[in-house]
């Protein structure tokens, strides 16, 4: 049980990660479009 909890807050904070390198990468994407 504690276990599989600990599991469960493992993998949240890995998507919780990964999500906030993707939207870094895309704010950086649109700030070198719009910067000449």
């Amino acid at each position: 049980m504690t276990n599989n909890l600990r599991v469960i807050q493992h993998a949240w904070h890995f998507w919780f990660g990964l999500s906030l390198v993707i939207m870094v990468v895309k704010l950086s994407i649109v700030a070198a479009c719009f910067t000449p």
